[in-house]
């Protein structure tokens, strides 16, 4: 199978990659079940990347029906060592305003229904989880965000992404106690996926685009439905230059990530008494250390 570095997940608005080339579809049934989708190989300006839509194309997956295990499996037996997720998201500081672009740097995870580890069934792995973005990543898809010059956009380094479980929004009373919090913005996606590209060693960061201001807003109820459709649609179009910036300076300068290594001091199984069925199952992400 082809081996290719860097992964991109698209998130509601952004359902496929315009500039791609060599464009081929990949059908992958992985230990988990299938993914999202059929991944999507090509080339953005001759580097190869794989493209995955994490809704579906036809967005007809729920946040808690995604195969986010598949997904992230899937991208690992690609080759994925640099993965971006591209997410609409809703603001909850005055500050971020939509079409505003976010780089978190932080998690608060309020899901209930996820799966959100490879391990279990004879092996067992505690992952360091303080620092859940690979920070030379998420350099990367700032200093890219700042070199474009995005017209009606400001970007935010650093921030925390409340990952809620959907697919209902917040109650008013929910949304101020994120915002007591400080936490800058909120999804339902991000935290799954982070948790997960942690345990196959993948660096993770995530490209937040700002669609509304969550339900605490004074103006919230003034928001149409049209309103967050054209911010979406606008939302994927800086989406898609921002992407293709990282992906040629990830080309030209791979960054080191402690990322790469985290399974390193996880496993407290020894393998070589792990069941067999477990270490095949897993075989993609503890490869290196049997």
């Amino acid at each position: 199978m082809k081996q290719i570095k860097i992964g991109i997940i698209g998130g509601s608005g952004l359902y496929k990659m315009d500039a791609l080339q060599s464009v081929e579809e990949i059908t992958l049934k992985t230990p988990f079940g299938e993914p999202s989708d059929a991944m999507i190989t090509g080339t953005l300006n001759g580097v190869p990347v794989a493209f995955l839509a994490r809704h579906g194309r036809a967005h007809h997956l729920l946040p808690s029906e995604l195969p986010f295990r598949a997904n992230i499996y899937a991208m690992k037996e690609l080759g994925v060592e640099y993965l971006i997720s591209a997410s609409a998201v809703g603001s909850l500081k005055t500050q971020v305003k939509p079409l505003d672009i976010v780089i978190p740097s932080q998690f608060i995870d309020r899901t209930q229904h996820r799966q959100a580890t490879f391990f279990g069934e004879g092996i067992v792995a505690h992952i360091a989880f303080g620092d859940p973005v690979c920070p030379h990543l998420a350099t990367i898809l700032a200093d890219a965000v700042e070199s474009l010059s995005l017209t009606d956009v400001t970007l935010h380094r650093g921030g925390t992404y409340v990952c809620m479980e959907g697919p209902a929004f917040s109650t008013k009373a929910e949304s101020h106690l994120y915002r007591s919090w400080g936490a800058d913005v909120i999804g339902m996606t991000n935290l799954t996926e982070a948790k997960l590209a942690r345990e196959a060693e993948i660096a993770y960061a995530t490209l937040a685009l700002v669609t509304d201001y969550d339900c605490w807003h004074p103006a919230h109820d003034s928001v149409t439905v049209e309103m967050i459709i054209e911010n979406l649609h606008h939302n994927a179009t800086n989406a898609q230059q921002v992407i293709q910036e990282v992906v040629k300076r990830l080309a030209a300068r791979t960054p080191y990530s402690d990322a790469h290594n985290a399974l390193k001091t996880a496993i407290l199984t020894p393998l070589e008494t792990a069941p067999l069925a477990t270490k095949e199952k897993l075989a993609a992400i503890i490869e290196k250390y049997l």
